[in-house]
């Protein structure tokens, strides 16, 4: 009789473990990194502006009151860049100065100027401390810019001039210019202080108007 050797049983193939529904784990902690360099990118943009103004105002220069300085340039025909520039050449937008001479302000307004300024606008409740006021102190600086540009028959440069030494210097300058028949120059200022604030304010202006364009309504 014929023997046959028993079958082997087939081995189980050996199987690979399938996909499962957990993420990887490097996918896993990728994500919140993702997650917070959106959020630090939108809070960049959203700070950006503000940055930026900063930035301006402590290594360039500082602008304040915007909203007042916008509003006395429409009233008095004036160039808003005009008004801020002053302001900066006058007290750096520190609102508590006090000069020697007693000038009070944002604009710097001696009291002898403000009572002129009172009378000749009607403000007839004026009262010196009132000065301490932004509004009051930019709307009469700007009144008083607005005189002298109107003087000097449109002259920036001798108003800013006549702002800082006074009209009846600048009148007797003017003077002795048309003696000599020639038009008068800022190098011939005979006052170092103001020839170089006449230079302050016409620097200091073309920087407010570019880089304040928006703020000051340009």
């Amino acid at each position: 009789m014929s023997t046959r050797r028993p079958a082997t049983a087939p081995r189980p193939a050996s199987r690979r473990p399938g996909p499962t529904s957990r993420r990887p784990a490097g996918r896993r902690r990728v994500l919140p990194w993702v997650i917070a360099a959106a959020v630090l990118a939108l809070g960049a943009v959203v700070a950006m502006p503000l940055l930026d103004r900063a930035v301006k105002e402590v290594v360039t220069l500082p602008l304040r009151h915007e909203d007042i300085i916008r509003q006395q340039a429409r009233d008095k025909n004036l160039d808003p860049a005009l008004i801020a520039a002053v302001i900066y050449a006058e007290s750096k937008f520190r609102d508590d100065q006090t000069s020697p001479a007693g000038a009070e302000g944002l604009m710097q307004i001696t009291p002898a100027t403000a009572r002129d300024i009172a009378r000749r606008s009607g403000g007839v409740s004026f009262r010196l401390e009132d000065l301490s006021n932004p509004q009051v102190n930019i709307s009469y600086g700007s009144y008083q810019l607005r005189y002298l540009i109107d003087h000097y028959g449109g002259n920036d440069v001798l108003a800013i001039a006549a702002y800082n030494a006074g009209e009846g210097n600048v009148d007797r300058w003017l003077a002795r210019s048309r003696v000599r028949d020639r038009a008068f120059k800022v190098s011939e200022i005979p006052f170092a202080e103001t020839r170089s604030y006449v230079g302050r304010v016409t620097s200091a202006r073309g920087r407010y108007r570019k880089e304040y364009r928006r703020e000051l309504g340009l």
